[in-house]
This record gives structure tokens, C-alpha cells and sequence, in this order.
């Protein structure tokens, strides 16, 4: 079967199809199968298009993927951002087009660049290195990777080896190969086969705990995130904390409330928390996320602990836009989407010595951080057990804090520790160094879960090395696919003669 050739209409239809595939893999859908599917609409015809609509072909694919995916951007802006219809819409569109831009990019680049020599392992690595690029270019966005809605799939155990760009390297490579096993390449069928029997003779746990267990309290309160910076929602929010708390019993050995539970300053907080701590057992720890500032006067999105607590964690990586305005002299006043409260942080150091708590030295992640692999990896070195906290309230009732979910266990599982999730509306959740769930509260409702947790000893390949020999990997099947000069040539002119 020779290179299929489409209308380029058509081809930009099927790479619209492409991207809401992708989204189909990511929860709450889960339907992780179609990850190669979609790979190999974007690399079917790929060849007979030149570089400036294959460009177009990605571009539609990020707005497939990006507008489907992540339609909660408008909940964010327009629910919770004091932002009108018609603005919100208008943010939102804007959002995805320009993240499109990214897909765009790494096809030109593929087309301009590679010739058919090796294409099916060429266009895998090209896609993998797009994602990277996505993940740090203008502070990144390494949401929707294609190896996050792997987590419940065969490739799982890829991931404590290699990471999320392992897992979308093999999952881009399934595509790929499977549109040349479609054309007779019989090859092809035993590359696929390989990567997906290896995983059958990897280690199922790259860790083991650490006894005795340790019992865990995740607070979830459900508070209104329109009122939260008011002074109803601050008495609220003190209240509800304070009594969720003293209903956990005295058999709980940490506590955890969500990120900015409580919505005021440190030293606005610390009476309320020394009442707290007050009730609690003289053994049970606190955690919280809380707002700092420094004697300096800037503010830091941190996690704070009470109780038998060493330590501190500020934030390292902000959301734009969020936390922090790029271009604030400029944007500041402009529009109330970018006046929301607390959109002054300062970011907190890169090196940060983990909390420790309860007997367990854990590693923090505010939020946006979980997304971020390396950032994790990082963490999980110096950690017996993850803790990330999160106001997902931001999401309303969209797909974000399901897919914010997702990620989170796919950072338990390249790891192999413990994570425990705090949100303020949900999905709260303790997961296992597999990425199962073995506790979770209800979306929407004032409650708390417990769980036991264990410390865990060991360091998974990816926590040893993080993500580089993926990158590695990929750049290498990406350089001898690089065409020569005088063979694009011969290229641009059989296409002209055509």
C-alpha cells in the first residue's frame, strides 16, 4: 500500500477528528486504545502534503484536542473570573488556537525536515519531542500529553521505567507502525508486539514500604469559591475546617486540608490553627495550604504544618495568568480576569528541603506542579510519600479536576510512592505507588476520607533519571530520518511535476 493521498480538506478534517480522540483518551473517558488511533490519522498521508499544510493539519488538530480537552479554561474565565460571554469566549478561542500553534510547529518541522526514509519512527519522535516543547516553552503547559491516558492501559508498567514521554513515545510509535503494518510492512506487527508484551516481564513494584502504616485524613470543604476571599467565606472556611478536624478521631496520624483551605494570610491563620491543634491528639500532625508573605511583601502559595511538623514548601512553578500576570503593567486593570484575588505570587526556590511530618518526609506539589513530570521526580528523590494539594474549584463541574486526577496517579505510578490529593471541591483522593485509587471522596460535598499510607523505600528508574533518555530516545529515532539536502530536492521536485 503505497502513501495514501487526501484532499488537504480532508485531511484537516480527519486531524480535527484526531485531537477530540485524544481528549476520549484522558479521563473521565479513558479510552486509552484510541491514543495510537489518533497517531495514525496525523501520520496517514502525512507524506504527500508539503510543510505548510502539514502545519495546517496540526494546527487542527491542537484545536480538536485543545477544544475539546480543555473547554474548562471558559469555566474558569467566565465562572469564576467575573468575565461576560461574549470576553470569556473569546479568551477561551483565543486559549486554543494558540496552543494549537504548538501541534503546527512540530509538523512543519517533520515535513520541512524528514523524509520517508524511517518515517514511521521519525514522526514518533518528533511527536514526543513536540510534547516537550509543550511542556516548557513559555512556562509550559504539558497538560493532555498522549502518554497520560495510558495509566490504566497494558503500557502502565512503562511508566515507573521511562515516564509519560516513554509511555507517548510507545503509544506514538503503536500509530505510526500500525499505518505500515496496514500497508504490508509485516515487520512493523512484531515491533508493535514487543512493545506491548514487554511490560509483562517488568516488575510490578519498583519500591517497598516502609512498616507501620500511617493513617491519613485528607479535609475536603467545599466551599464557595465566589464568596471564598470574602469575610463570610474566611468564618466559613475556619468553621468548616475546624470541624471537619475534630470529627477524625484521635487514630489519625496527619491531617491535610486543600490548598488555601483556610483564605487569608499566614499570621491571619495561626490563631485559627492553634485552636485546631488545640483538639487534635498531642501525636496527630496538620498540614495545610495557606498564603505567606515575606518580610519583603511578596506572597507565597505555600504548605504550612502544625502538630509535630518540620518545615515549609512554597511554590516553585506558577500558573500565568493564575497566580502571577505576565506583562502585569500592561494587563493589570484591563479586564477583572486579570484582577483575580491572589494573582501576586512570588515563586518559591527551585531546592526546597521536604516537609516531614508524622514520621514521613514528604514531597509537596502545589496544584499545576502535579503536571509537571520532572518537577515530581524531583520531589519524590528526597520523599517517602507525595502530597499535592489543589483548590480545583476553578474547574466548576467540567473534566479538568477528573483529567488533574489522572495525573496525579500517573505521578504515583513513575515513582512508586504514595500520593495523597487534597482539593476543595474534589476529586480528593489517596493513591497507591501502582496509581490506584484506594480512597476517594465525592465531587461537590463537604466531607473528609481516611486511608492508610506507608512510607516507601526505593527509587524508581524514572525517579533515578528522570525524563531525559525518553527525550533521548526520541531524538535519536528523529536523526536518521533527517533528510539530506539534495534528496528534499528531488522531493519538492517530483511534488512540482505532479
Amino acid at each position: 500500500m503505497s502513501e495514501l493521498r487526501l484532499t488537504p480538506a480532508l485531511g484537516y478534517l480527519i486531524a480535527l477528528v484526531a485531537g477530540g480522540l485524544t481528549t476520549l483518551t484522558a479521563s473521565p473517558f479513558s479510552l486509552w486504545w484510541l491514543g495510537p488511533v489518533a497517531v495514525g490519522l496525523m501520520y496517514l498521508g502525512i507524506h504527500a502534503l508539503t510543510p505548510g499544510q502539514a502545519a495546517f493539519k496540526g494546527w487542527w488538530y491542537g484545536v480538536g484536542l485543545f477544544g475539546s480537552g480543555t473547554s474548562w479554561i471558559y469555566v474558569s474565565i467566565h465562572d469564576y473570573g467575573y468575565t461576560g460571554v461574549p470576553l470569556a469566549v473569546f479568551l477561551t478561542v483565543l486559549f486554543v488556537v494558540t496552543l494549537a500553534l504548538f501541534p503546527a510547529v512540530v509538523l512543519w518541522l517533520y515535513r520541512r525536515l524528514s523524509g520517508p526514509h524511517l518515517a514511521a519512527l521519525t514522526f514518533a519522535g518528533t511527536w514526543v519531542l513536540g510534547e516537550v516543547l509543550r511542556t516548557y516553552a513559555f512556562t509550559g503547559f504539558p497538560w493532555l500529553l498522549l502518554g497520560s491516558g495510558q495509566v490504566d492501559s497494558p503500557l502502565a508498567p512503562w511508566a515507573p521505567v521511562g515516564g509519560v514521554y516513554a509511555l507517548s513515545l510507545i503509544t506514538a510509535l503503536t500509530g505510526t507502525l500500525g499505518v505500515e503494518f496496514l500497508r504490508r510492512r509485516w515487520s512493523a506487527g512484531v515491533a508493535i508486539a514487543a512493545l506491548w508484551l514487554v511490560p509483562l516481564a517488568l516488575p510490578t513494584q519498583w519500591t517497598t514500604s516502609r512498616e507501620p502504616p500511617i493513617r491519613v485524613a485528607l479535609l475536603q470543604g467545599n466551599l464557595p469559591q465566589l464568596i471564598k476571599w470574602t469575610s463570610e467565606g474566611q468564618r466559613t472556611a475556619a468553621n468548616t475546617y475546624t470541624q471537619l478536624t475534630r470529627s477524625q478521631g484521635d487514630e489519625i496520624d496527619l491531617i491535610v486540608w486543600p490548598e488555601t483551605a483556610l483564605p487569608m494570610l499566614e499570621q491571619d491563620a495561626l490563631p485559627v490553627l492553634e485552636r485546631v491543634q488545640a483538639t487534635m491528639a498531642p501525636e496527630t500532625a496538620l498540614l495545610t495550604g495557606i498564603v505567606q508573605r515575606d518580610q519583603e511583601g511578596r506572597f507565597f502559595n505555600s504548605v504550612i504544618g502544625v502538630g509535630e511538623v518540620e518545615g515549609e514548601y512554597r511554590k516553585e512553578h506558577l500558573v500565568p495568568f493564575g497566580e502571577y500576570l505576565p506583562l502585569e503593567s500592561l494587563l493589570r486593570g484591563v479586564i477583572a480576569f486579570f484582577d483575580l484575588p491572589m494573582s501576586s505570587f512570588s515563586s518559591g526556590k527551585e531546592v526546597q528541603t521536604p516537609i516531614r511530618a508524622a514520621g514521613l518526609t514528604i514531597g509537596s506539589a502545589v496544584c499545576y506542579e502535579i503536571i509537571y513530570p520532572d518537577l515530581v521526580a524531583n520531589r519524590a528523590r528526597e520523599a517517602d510519600i507525595l502530597l499535592t494539594v489543589s483548590n480545583d474549584t476553578w474547574f466548576g463541574e467540567s473534566i479538568g479536576p477528573l483529567q488533574h486526577l489522572q495525573m496525579a496517579r500517573l505521578r504515583a505510578l513513575e515513582n512508586g510512592r504514595y500520593v495523597m490529593r487534597a482539593t476543595s471541591n474534589g476529586v480528593t483522593a489517596v493513591i497507591d505507588p501502582q496509581g490506584r485509587i484506594i480512597a476517594r471522596a465525592p465531587q461537590f460535598e463537604t466531607t473528609s476520607i481516611q486511608a492508610e499510607v506507608t512510607a516507601m523505600d526505593g527509587l524508581t528508574p524514572f525517579t533515578r533519571t528522570g525524563s531525559w533518555p525518553a527525550w533521548l530516545l526520541s531524538t535519536l529515532l528523529v536523526l536518521p530520518g533527517i533528510r539530506r539536502k539534495k534528496e528534499g530536492k528531488r522531493e519538492g521536485r517530483n511534488k512540482k511535476e505532479e
